[in-house]
């Protein structure tokens, strides 16, 4: 730099001079120097830029203390710092400079209470006494609380703490420039060998804030007389101002801009830079003093650039810059000179720039470095003069100016002036003498001052805690392994990794994923798969994508063993092509998939480090908000060197070296990491097997079965028990008796004595009895075998259950079935886990399989599919397989108990007498480790859940409770969630942001548990989820949580508290962990209460709405609150449904209609949603009939008549939506049928209608053209629907029956919800449908008395004469008596008094003509009198009225089984059974071609009709069996089996899906066993002829032996077919 530069001031020097005073230091920017006392391996300086004034006076009061004595950390008491260390905020100061206030501040910024820090102050505790506050002090002295005194102990130990080890916080307005010793130009103290022993690596920046707001990032300088290929500067950061001479080997340094020189030509670039360089150069030399000259840094403050910001250089002229130096020649003074020059002067070092900001097509700079090296030997009793080069523009040539020497002055290289030259020259002997001292020290063995790796590195892995546990997730990003790294991979087997970035295409077949897949299951993914370009939600994705199941391994760059794969590419290619969709996949894992802090991302730079890996760097830095939780590893320093070079765009150097483990061999990391891991590395684990023994299975196998979690003999046994902490044991312990959910951590730390004995209560004792009886049967009663356990909320029913399979993991195999597995993968890996390393499949050991909180349909279907599984593989069925121990929630658990007592136990509140003195002793143990408060959730236990205590308790709890605070706000959204929606929950996620916590570190949990009041910390739990570490909280027990609902709804009504949630956009807004708790909100409004699934009452709306009803003006509330839920949920659709049903339930149909339409425009073809819109018109026709008064007119009459047809036309536009599902197929039909009979009366009751004619006239209305002169004109609108109305009712009761004979008539909990139909419907819909067919046709009889009451009769008169009847009048009296359907016959053989309904049936069939040849009745009479025939069969065979066999199969012939005239499915369901041989029998070829064909199209129909159908709701019945009698009487009902079968309701459905009805002995007795066989997969009997055959479906698939076999089975008819039930190959 020029002297004459403005620029070069004491403002711009911040370095200080062995001489130099503070006082010389600018006041633009105050400098202290702060030595820390840290770990050796880090030894540091931080430089704390102050920018306020009292901060700059302060080191102006400093003026007469050197430099040595600021080096020291500390301050005596009388010293001028400390006298004004009021004046800086605690954060500026070191700890042992604190005052009281500064102590004070400190305190209330971790959140200690204030009536504490008062004490403190008042005790005169300082700074320097803060290390050596203990427990026992805090306790008496100053009265703390335990929870109080933990925080400050905790945050006192991470002050106090090592600086490098501290988790880094970013703080505004504050800079710490953090520059390692040996680079550090303005420490005088700093060793010359610190220089020398320094590696070659990028440079450090950190970012700091200008008074006017500018973000500037000053950095380090790159190694002094070093080539720093993997070297590279940030354009726009800033480097130290330019310095003089320090200790002659740290280099002064000095900048040139050359801003204006990028289109000089060759020569005077050339020139210029030779002027600088050789002036400084001949500077240092005669200073004696190392020196670098930057080019392409800014030397002075100009417009939007500041002094030593990086700007760079165009890296294309480098040339220039070699060439330069050939000016050395012609500027020194003689040959000796140059020659020296020549030996001190180094060649450029070019070190790349990195703009954050570049695209593809800038040309690339870089800043041009010369160093200055003087060695004594060569500069020694010399000095130099140069006369520095210069472009003429007049001459146009280089002119050289006269031969001077240049000396440093500060930052300043000036001549000598000639009346200080022999002053200098007299001075030079003293210079060469420290010059070769500096260098004699420099060459001197330093200190070796290396940092503790293996404690960085298990700070960095576990986030400070002593091990390795599985609170934490991993994400592994790494390049190609090489062969010799692979064998040091151990460390990452017990690492719960979540998904792995692999930027080697051949890792599967050479690298870490094939080696990692010998021991580990993994899912293969390219970054396309992370997209989610369906749309899923986040739980869906997760769930496809197998997360938190196996291992998810991310091929980054291409996988070459995969044969249509992303192909591997350049890294300008992947950045053009793959950049994107890893922005994609790292957003999606941080901000949807994994909580924040629950991950650490590991680096593994196991290879040249290339663009793509440093790209994923940035991206995660950028999504995590910083480097917390990020950790970098790498063997090769070089490759360490490269990374952090590209690395520090993002993330400045010092926190890169903060977070990086550089040079530490894979081994060492392989070993220092197991040794911190809390299980060891464990390969296979022990099952037992049939001979007694045990056997292994490999962790790679097991994970293979992830819809299990196999519970081995030798479970728990990898844990390291010796790392454990006692505090960590008893807190392991103390989470279960708070409330907490057992693990089988708990059980094995129990059984090896670490921690108490958990109690076995007398339901354990009862489910093992079971146990026993079932295991230890010499022949088992079938294959499958269930045990219920139901449970009140929080009784400890899960933990009875958990206790069993602990219990039982030696004697059998035990597993408990995950959470949402599809069925078919659940039965595959039970079967895999039952035969594993056994020989014979009749000799295994059965599995016990744990079922927590599923659907009964989920158990059933397993159930099933486990059967067919047995059945197919041939294993006999008196061999035990599967036990299936189902643990429920319900409310009622005795009366669940009571329905089978010999399989299921119940678990209550209440506690058993033999139990009381258990848990009493348990207490007082407890007691005397903690605090009872902390372990509520078992003192509730203990006292049986009294309502009383829990009431006390809330109400002590609650009594100071600040009902304004944020807190409190929180424990009434909770409880309130807790107490209407099971399982309910919010995420801690959820609440730091209701909170306002934005900090992203590490200590971001524990400002969210300080931010609690001690009564929330009282009532909540936290939770952590074992798979996807998503923590929440919840009120410790259900019961607690409706109590605190119930004392608060005291001052603030559930109303409110529930308006106040969804109101809250913070919550309902925030996107971590949404779909969750938008679930719960759902539930909240749309979830009823039901007695089949264990609640006290069968409610109409949630129980949440239901209170707020009954609050003051609560139907409104109830409204608005529904309607406020609607805009949250985003316009929910099911919550418009519900909120119509709640309006016209309350007569408020206007409004009803108008939400029923809203719901209709988001779900247009969804049934319920239309179901619903039509049940608002029926529900406001059923008002408007029912409010009448008197008579009325025609007139009077439209408007009820319009909306009655409005909800039968809705119905029927419900009936031809696309999508349907079974339950609810019939709820339309149903819903016209209502409205119609309904209608049909009120038209009765119309004036016109009321005379002694009135009802023929109306009939005649009906029935014919005919239309009363008093309707025409006011209903002229409804003249054609009325007309059409009887044919109406008569299609949609013929649908409805033709449904019923389909499938079952079960309902699932997600329907239940949503269904608005009478539970008669829902429940019973074939005696719905009998007493509305009944009603349907006494209205069109003949008759006087018309009234439901009469027509629901069962009269056994007939009108007369079949043959004298009307066709019309005979079906509507053969309707009016049960037998105008399918459904109203067959009902009529499940009443229990056979008689009564064999005469009914007698009266049914006398109705019809005796000569049937004359074909009087079309086909759906014909089917009717057929099937009464049959029906009277089974109820009394020995009827007059009955035909024979043959005649009825001559009069099924008018059915035709082909075309378009083909008949109805139940005309070809009679075909299959009236043509069906008997037994011993053999098919005629004519009756083979009828059978066939009619099978066939039974097929074909039932397809069609179960296209729209749900599969898991489809469930076909099968009506009839094949007996081994002859005549009619090979036909037996389904009823005619049940009898035989005793037990309870759920006992008889066991032993249906557990096959072992075909076991009874009556049953055999009964049935006949047809023949038949296999093929490709197929199942058939012989036919009539040679060749022909009919195909039989096997009643469940899975049941069909593999291969060619021989069979026997039961055949069954349906409207699917004929069934094949119990199918065993012949031996």
């Amino acid at each position: 730099m020029e002297s004459s530069s403005a620029e070069t001031t004491a403002g711009d020097d911040s370095t200080l001079t062995p001489s130099s005073s503070i006082e010389d230091t600018s006041a633009d920017a105050a400098v202290t120097w702060i030595i820390l006392d840290c770990h050796p391996s880090l030894c540091t300086i931080f430089v704390d830029t102050l920018d306020s004034p009292s901060s700059c006076q302060h080191q102006a009061d400093t003026t007469s203390a050197p430099v040595a004595a600021r080096d020291d950390s500390t301050s005596t008491p009388g010293s001028a710092t400390e006298d004004n260390s009021t004046a800086a905020g605690w954060q500026d100061l070191s700890c042992d400079r604190w005052t009281e206030s500064h102590v004070g501040s400190w305190l209330r910024s971790i959140g200690i209470k204030e009536k504490y820090i008062a004490k403190l102050e008042e005790e005169e505790v300082t700074g320097p006494v803060l290390p050596s506050l203990q427990r026992n002090y805090l306790s008496s002295t100053i009265g703390m609380k335990g929870g109080q005194i933990e925080l400050l102990l905790k945050k006192r130990d991470e002050l106090l703490m090592p600086e490098q080890n501290k988790p880094k916080k970013g703080k505004r307005n504050e800079t710490k420039e953090k520059v390692h010793l040996e680079r550090d130009p303005a420490n005088p103290s700093e060793k010359p060998s610190d220089c020398a022993e320094r590696e070659d690596r990028p440079m450090e920046c950190n970012k700091t804030s200008t008074s006017t707001g500018e973000t500037l990032s000053f950095c380090d300088y790159a190694n002094v007389d070093q080539q720093g290929k993997n070297c590279s500067y940030v354009k726009h950061n800033v480097l130290p101002p330019e310095t003089g001479t320090e200790n002659l080997i740290v280099p002064c340094h000095e900048y040139k801009s050359l801003e204006f020189s990028h289109d000089l030509d060759s020569i005077r670039l050339k020139s210029k830079v030779a002027k600088d360089l050789l002036k400084f150069a001949c500077a240092c030399m005669n200073m004696r003093t190392n020196g670098t000259i930057h080019f392409g840094i800014m030397d002075k403050n100009t417009g939007t650039h500041q002094h030593g910001e990086i700007v760079g250089f165009p890296d294309k002229r480098r040339e220039d810059f070699v060439d330069a130096l050939d000016y050395i020649e012609s500027s020194f003074k003689d040959t000796n000179q140059q020659v020296d020059a020549r030996k001190c002067i180094r060649n450029p070092r070019f070190i790349e720039v990195l703009d954050k900001e570049a695209t593809e097509n800038m040309e690339k700079t870089c800043v041009i470095e010369y160093d200055i090296v003087p060695k004594a030997t060569i500069v020694k009793n010399k000095l130099y003069s140069v006369g520095i080069p210069k472009f003429s523009e007049e001459r146009k040539k280089v002119i050289y100016e006269k031969k001077v020497p240049y000396h440093r002055v500060g930052a300043n290289t000036p001549s000598i002036p000639d009346d200080d030259l022999v002053p200098f020259i007299q001075q030079l002997s003293k210079k060469d003498e420290q010059r070769e001292e500096a260098e004699s020290s420099s060459n001197r063995t330093a200190v070796d001052c290396r940092e503790d790796q293996k404690r960085k590195l298990c700070i960095l892995l576990t986030c400070g805690k002593t091990h390795m546990d599985d609170s934490l997730h991993y994400i592994i990003v790494t390049n190609k392994f090489q062969p010799q790294h692979l064998d040091s991979i151990q460390f990452l087997l017990h690492m719960d990794i979540c998904c792995v970035f692999d930027f080697d295409p051949d890792s599967k077949t050479s690298g870490l994923c094939g080696k990692y897949k010998e021991q580990k299951a993994v899912t293969l993914h390219f970054l396309g798969d992370y997209e989610n370009k369906n749309g899923l939600k986040t739980a869906e994705f997760i769930h496809s994508l197998k997360l938190f199941e196996k291992t998810s391994w991310i091929f980054c760059n291409g996988r070459k063993d995969f044969p249509s794969g992303e192909e591997t590419c350049d890294e300008k290619m992947w950045i053009k092509t793959k950049k994107k969709k890893l922005k994609k996949a790292v957003s999606l894992i941080c901000n949807d998939v994994l909580p924040r802090g629950s991950f650490v991302v590991l680096f593994l730079l196991m290879s040249d480090v290339e663009q793509p890996l440093v790209e994923t760097f940035h991206e995660f830095y950028a999504e995590m908000n910083g480097h917390d939780y990020l950790a970098v590893i790498s063997e090769s320093k070089e490759n360490y060197k490269k990374w952090s070079s590209l690395a520090q765009v993002s993330c400045h150097m010092s926190e890169l070296h903060n977070i990086s483990i550089a040079g530490m061999p894979l081994t060492h990391v392989d070993a220092t990491v197991q040794s911190i891991q809390l299980l060891k590395n464990q390969p296979e684990r022990t099952l037992p097997v049939f001979n007694g023994a045990v056997c292994s299975i490999k962790s790679v196998e097991e994970s293979m079965l992830d819809s299990l979690e196999i519970i081995s003999v030798d479970q728990c046994d990898e844990t390291k028990v010796d790392i454990m902490s006692e505090d960590e044991i008893k807190q392991t312990e103390m989470y279960f008796y708070r409330g907490g959910k057992i693990d089988w951590i708990n059980f094995w730390l129990a059984d090896k004595q670490r921690c108490g004995n958990i109690i076995k209560r007398v339901a354990y004792e009862d489910t093992s009895k079971i146990l026993d009886r079932i295991a230890n049967c010499a022949k088992a009663i079938r294959p499958i075998e269930s045990v219920n356990i139901y449970h009140h909320p929080g009784s400890g029913g899960s933990t009875v259950a958990r206790q069993i399979l602990w219990c039982w993991k030696e004697k059998i195999r035990c597993a408990v079935v995950k959470q949402g597995k599809e069925i078919t993968t659940v039965c595959e890996h039970a079967v895999k886990l039952r035969e594993h390393d056994e020989r014979d499949k009749n000799n295994c050991l059965p599995v016990l399989l744990l079922l927590e909180d599923c659907k009964a349909d989920y158990i059933d279907d397993l159930r099933r599919e486990l059967g067919n599984v047995i059945t197919t593989k041939k294993i006999s069925p008196s061999v035990l397989c599967f036990i299936l121990l189902i643990c429920s929630r319900s409310n009622d658990p005795e009366r669940m108990c009571r329905a089978s007592p010999s399989q299921t136990v119940a678990v209550t509140h209440e506690l058993k007498d033999a139990e009381k003195p258990l848990f009493s002793k348990k207490r007082e143990e407890l007691k005397l480790q903690i605090d009872t408060k902390h372990i509520l959730t078992f003192v509730l236990m203990s006292e049986g859940f009294q309502p009383s205590y829990i009431q006390d308790f809330v109400k002590n709890t609650l009594t100071d409770i600040d009902h304004s605070s944020s807190v409190t706000r929180l424990i009434r959204f909770v409880a309130l969630l807790n107490s209407y929606v099971g399982d309910s929950y919010i995420s801690v996620s959820h609440c730091e942001a209701s909170f306002g916590i934005t900090t992203h570190d590490r200590a971001r949990y524990h400002a969210f548990v300080n931010h609690l009041s001690d009564e929330a910390k009282l009532l909540f739990i936290h939770h952590r989820e074992a798979s996807t570490h998503i923590s929440s909280i919840r009120i410790i027990h259900e019961l607690v949580a409706k109590e605190i609902l119930s004392q608060l709804s005291a001052n603030y009504p559930q109303s409110d508290i529930a308006m106040d949630l969804i109101n809250d956009k913070v919550l309902m807004n925030h996107r971590f962990g949404r779909d969750d708790f938008l679930m719960f909100i759902r539930a909240l409004f749309i979830r009823r209460y039901k007695k089949s699934r264990g609640d006290p009452v069968d409610s109409a709306f949630s129980p949440l709405i239901e209170h707020v009803i009954t609050e003051r003006d609560g139907l409104q509330k109830a409204v608005e609150l529904m309607k406020t839920a609607y805009i949250a949920l985003g316009k929910e659709a099911y919550v418009a449904q519900q909120l119509a049903r709640l309006l016209y339930t309350h007569l408020r149909f206007e409004e009803a209609l108008e939400w029923a339409e809203e719901a209709k425009s988001l779900l247009p073809f969804d049934i319920f949603v239309l179901d619903t819109l039509a049940q608002v018109y029926k529900w406001w026709f059923y008002h408007l009939y029912d409010s009448l008064e008197g008579n009325i007119s025609p007139k009077e009459a439209s408007e009820i008549i319009s909306t009655a047809l409005k909800g039968i036309s809705s119905f029927r536009a419900s009936e031809k939506t696309p999508k349907k599902e079974t339950v609810i197929l019939n709820s339309s039909y149903q819903g016209e049928v209502d409205v119609g009979c309904r209608l049909l009366k009120f038209l009765s009751e119309v004036d016109v209608f009321l005379t002694d004619t009135g009802k023929s006239k109306l009939l005649k209305y009906l029935l014919t053209d005919y239309i009363p002169s008093e309707v025409k004109e006011p209903w002229q609108r409804f003249h054609q629907q009325l007309k059409g109305l009887r044919e109406s009712l008569d299609h949609a009761l013929e649908c409805i029956s033709e449904d019923l004979s389909y499938f079952q008539t079960e309902i699932s909990e997600e329907d239940e919800e949503l269904d608005a139909r009478d539970p008669e419907q829902v429940y019973n819909p074939r005696k719905w449908l009998t007493r509305k067919t009944a009603v349907y046709a006494t209205f069109f009889c003949d008759i006087s008395d018309n009234s439901d009451q009469t027509a629901e009769h069962n009269s056994t008169n007939t009108a007369g004469p079949a043959e004298t009847l009307p066709q019309f009048k005979r079906q509507m009296e053969i309707y009016k008596l049960g037998g105008g359907n399918f459904t109203s016959i067959l009902s009529l053989l499940y009443d229990k008094n056979t008689e009564r309904a064999g005469k009914k049936l007698e009266t049914i069939i006398g109705m019809y003509p005796e000569n049937l040849k004359r074909k009087c009745l079309d086909q759906r009479e014909l089917s009717n009198f057929i099937i009464c025939q049959i029906a009277l069969n089974c109820t009394l065979p020995g009827s007059s009225k009955l035909l024979s066999l043959e005649k009825l199969q001559d009069l099924s012939q008018r059915f035709t089984t082909k075309g378009r005239n083909m008949s109805t499915a139940s005309a070809l369901f009679l075909l299959s059974l009236l043509f069906w041989p008997e037994a011993g029998d053999e098919l005629s070829s004519t009756n083979t071609e009828i059978l066939s064909s009619a099978v066939d199209a039974l097929q074909k129909l039932c397809w069609q009709k179960s296209q729209d159908v749900s599969k898991g709701k489809s469930k076909i019945v099968t009506h009839f069996f094949l007996a081994k009698a002859k005549g009619l009487n090979k036909i037996v009902h389904r009823t005619a089996i049940e009898k035989h079968i005793k037990g309870p309701l759920s006992e008889r459905k066991v032993k249906w899906l557990g096959g072992e009805v075909w076991k009874t002995r009556e049953v055999v007795q009964l049935l006949e066993r047809v023949k038949g066989w296999t093929e490709n997969g197929n199942l058939f009997v012989k036919g009539g002829s040679r060749d022909s055959k009919i195909r039989v479906f096997p009643r469940y698939s899975a049941s069909l032996p593999d291969g060619n076999e021989r069979v026997t089975f039961y055949l069954g008819f349906s409207f699917d077919g004929v069934l094949a039930y119990d199918i065993k190959a012949v031996e």
